[in-house]
This record gives structure tokens, sequence and C-alpha cells, in this order.
């Protein structure tokens, strides 16, 4: 399996060094121009939008569409992905995470805004992501297929087996608990879940998410506070390593950006066609509305959550010790600072934002199943073997796993990105559509026929009001 392992990270070097990188960077940088920087000029106003109650029949709430969303993003990507960025790439590589994060608040709202655009009926809800407006907008459902079955194998099942390896690896260290043990309570806590469809999923996730951000961040904050002092240096170090001013070798540059992009969209998932999935379900007036909200998300994820995480590991001076990575790194810096309870929190955490995303992963990985076949067998099986990663994920070594999940996410993002590329246009009109409704003091309402020669629409009607 190693020599497979080898081969997929060779893949994954090129297809993110070359290819991505300039993707990510080249749309996030047109959509921001493209969108006015929405992601500063309407900065506040997402924070509005986040708390408007439902305001059309069946889906969910604003808020509880983000939560889903949330429950996916802030998962190992804040933990061991920051840890793993700072101890290969160095410090420097969170400065391209903010980056990649600042951008991709535009290509959030890009992403997001299609999809409610494009969304469809589901019985008393509502379903859409990327494969829905590549058939719809672009009438390419063979491309569409092609997308929900890399989805379907990178959320529902490659991440999910990540998810479920950090919680045994964490918990099991932390308490002495068998992965096996662990893996058996994560299976069936999971298929409680998921086996009570959208509504289920809602309801837990717009409980874990407040509560898993807040512990952590009031963590973090401590930490900051009682180093003060240090704030200053920390940024400078960031700052100088993420442009190679203090080293020698000429290719830390680039390891520092390569890890600070594909760490920080394995985290914020800003462009990837994760996240419409969840922003499709919401029940609102205006697509743009959701658009926003998501934005919103790229900038929790990565600025606040993944920073504090970074900021415990530069301040406890650990990540260059070569003792230790990933998770281990972050449970060592956080003994730094708080003494020996920090594995045990560290573990409680991974428990919150790790499950929470296996949730949220699933949802993804559902809405693409029914979007290639709605017929119950289908979905009765992804269940099952979602289940079986979960377990998988918690008893196996998963180097493969992650090499396999870095994959399966950059060819994901590449054809989303060319995708809402080709599609963009209809996301800036929607947008001025939604200002200009501001503007006059209006709660912004859409309709379809707003925009010149949008079609293939099915809930933006004046019927379907």
């Amino acid at each position: 399996m190693e020599w497979i392992s080898n081969i997929v990270d060779g893949v994954n070097n090129v297809l993110w060094t070359y290819i991505l990188i300039a993707l990510l960077l080249g749309a996030g940088l047109y959509f921001t121009i493209g969108t006015k920087f929405v992601q500063f000029r309407l900065f506040t106003e997402m924070f509005r939008l986040i708390a408007e109650k439902k305001e059309e029949k069946g889906g969910v709430s604003a808020f509880q569409a983000f939560t889903i969303s949330t429950a996916s993003r802030v998962g190992t990507g804040n933990i061991t992905g920051v840890a793993l960025a700072i101890g290969v790439g160095g410090p420097g590589a969170i400065f391209w995470m903010w980056v990649i994060a600042t951008i991709g608040m535009a290509t959030a709202f890009i992403e997001s805004t299609l999809a409610q655009v494009y969304k469809v009926r589901d019985g008393d809800t509502f379903r859409g992501g990327p494969a829905y407006y590549m058939e719809k907008a672009l009438g390419q459902r063979k491309l569409a297929i092609v997308f929900s079955i890399l989805l379907t194998l990178c959320f529902g099942f490659i991440f999910n087996a990540v998810q479920s390896n950090t919680i045994a690896t964490s918990v099991g260290e932390a308490f002495n608990i068998a992965p096996a043990a662990i893996g058996v309570a994560l299976v069936l806590l999971t298929a409680m879940i998921i086996f009570g469809g959208i509504h289920r999923i809602v309801k837990v996730t717009q409980v874990f998410v407040p509560v898993m951000a807040v512990f952590y961040l009031l963590v973090a904050l401590y930490v900051v506070v009682t180093n003060y002092t240090e704030i200053p240096a920390v940024f400078s170090l960031i700052i100088s390593e993420a442009f190679g001013l203090r080293e020698a070798a000429g290719g830390a540059v680039g390891v520092a950006i390569m890890q600070g992009v594909r760490r920080g969209l394995f985290s914020n998932e800003a462009g990837m066609g994760s996240v419409p999935n969840a922003a499709a379900t919401a029940s609102i007036s205006h697509p743009a509305k959701q658009g926003l909200v998501q934005s919103l998300g790229v900038f929790f994820d990565t600025i606040i959550i993944c920073s504090a995480t970074a900021f415990i590991i530069i301040l406890a001076g650990l990540y260059d010790t070569g003792e230790s990575n990933g998770i281990i790194l972050t449970q060592n810096s956080l003994a730094e600072h708080v003494g020996g309870w920090a594995p045990y929190f560290i573990a409680i955490a991974i428990i919150f934002f790790a499950f929470s995303s296996i949730i949220g992963n699933y949802y993804y990985g559902e809405t693409n199943i029914e979007f290639m076949n709605a017929h119950k067998g289908w979905l009765t099986g992804y269940r099952a073997i979602v289940l079986g990663m979960v377990m998988f994920g918690s008893i196996a070594n998963v180097q493969l796993v992650w090499n396999l999940a870095d994959l399966f996410m950059g060819l994901m993002a590449v054809i989303n990105i060319i995708t809402i590329l080709l599609l963009g246009k209809i996301a800036f009109l929607v947008l001025d559509d939604f200002t200009s409704q501001r503007k006059e003091g209006k709660n912004p309402t859409f309709y379809a026929k707003t925009i010149p020669g949008l079609k293939n629409t099915e809930c933006w009607g004046e019927e379907d009001r």
C-alpha cells in the first residue's frame, strides 16, 4: 500500500503546486474584483443575514444551513491540518492560509449563490449544489455525475475515515481507549443521526457548532492573553517566513505556499464545491443572502478557528523540534500553555469538531447520491458504506487515505472552479439585484425573470411564492 500512497502523493504535488494554486488564486481574485470586493464591502451585512429567520416554506433557516456547512468545515483541518501545515511549511504557511481564505470568501459567495439559484425542491426541503448547476446551467449532466461521484467518495467515504481516525488517535491516547471501541461508538452515534434525515442533522449541527467553537476559542483566547507580549513577534514570524525573508533555502517559500493553500482549502473548502450542497438547503428570499452567509463561514473557519490553533502552536515553539506532528503537535503545544489537562481538552474538542464533520460530510454525499439516483436502495447502500468507512478510519493507518483525500479534493476543486468561472456573471447579476434592493430599503426578494436569459430555475418564479 505504501507504493500506492507514494504515487498518489506525487500526483498531488503536481496538482497542488501548478494547477490548483493558480486556479484558486486566479479565480478568487477574479471573483473579488467581479463582486466589487463583496467580502469587504458587505462584511457587516453577513452578520445581519445569519440571524434572519426562515422566509419561505420548506427548507431550513440561513443559520441552520450555515451550521451544516460549518459542521463539515470545522473539523480536523482546524486542528490537525493547521499543525501539519506549520510542521511542514513553517509558520509562513499560516499567512498563505489567510490569503486563500480572504479571496476564498468571494469564491464561496459565488458557488453558494449559484447553488441557491439552481436549487430544487425535495419534499418539504431543498437540495442543490455544483452537480445541479452543472446540469441546469451548463447542460452537462455527465460532468455533474463525475463531480457527484468525486464528492461522494471524498466526503462521504474518505474524509469521514480521516475524521474518525483523528478521533480515535486523540481520544485513544488521552483516555487509553481501544480504537475499535471508539469506532463502534462512532458508528452507532452516526447511524442514529443520519437515518433521521436532514432535519435531525440540522438539530445536531445547530447545537454542536456553537458549543464547540465557543469553548475552543475561549481556551485559545486565554493562551493569547497570557502571552500578549509575544503576539507582535508571532505576526512578524508568520509574515517573514511567508516570503522566505530569513530562509537560506529557496524552496522554503514554495513549501509554505503549497502547505498554506492545501491545508487552507482542506479547512475552509472555498471553491471545492462542497459547501454549496448545504447552502442550497436554506429557505431564503434571495440567493445572495446565503452566498453572503457562506462567505462569512470561510472567515470564521480560517481567520478565526485556524488562527487560534496556529497561535497556540507557534507560541509554544515546538513546531520545529521534529518530535511531533498533526494532532499530537497541537496537544503538546497546548500542554505547554495550560498543563497536563491539554490532551483531554483537545480530545474532547476533536470529538465535537470531527464528529460534526462526519455528519456534515455525510449530508454532502447524500444530496449527490439523490442527484445521481433517487432510489432509496442507493441511499441505504451509501449509508452502510459511510458507517463502514467510519469504522475503518478508527482502526486503520490512514496515510493513504490522507493522500487520497488531497487528490479527490483537488479534482473536485478543479471541476467546480472552472464551472463557476463560466457561470460567475450570473452570480454577479444576482448580487447587483440584491444590493440595489438593499439601497432602496427593501428586504431583497429574487425572481428569475430579473436576470435576462436565466433559465432552468425551479424555485424563483412568482408562482413558487
